[in-house]
């Protein structure tokens, strides 16, 4: 990284600080993790849930036809 006074080695941190970032690296990922899971198990949910409601809808508005269509007939 350039600073104003030129190009410096990178700052050395210690194994406790490595160790700290590590620690808090694993929990925000845990949380992301489960952020993630609920996200998505309320979305299944929910397109399920859309799902049945439109395939109640079809089946209410579908007629139910009894046997054989008719073919139609020829007029000459």
């Amino acid at each position: 990284m350039k600073t104003p006074r030129g190009n410096e080695p990178p700052k050395q941190i210690s194994s406790a600080e490595r160790e700290a970032r590590k620690a808090f690296r694993e929990v925000g990922a845990k949380t992301a993790m489960s952020d993630h899971e609920i996200a998505q198990t309320a979305f299944s949910q929910n397109r399920e849930r859309l799902k049945a409601e439109r395939l109640a809808r079809e089946a209410a508005a579908t007629p139910l036809l009894k046997g054989k269509p008719r073919p139609k007939s020829k007029k000459e």
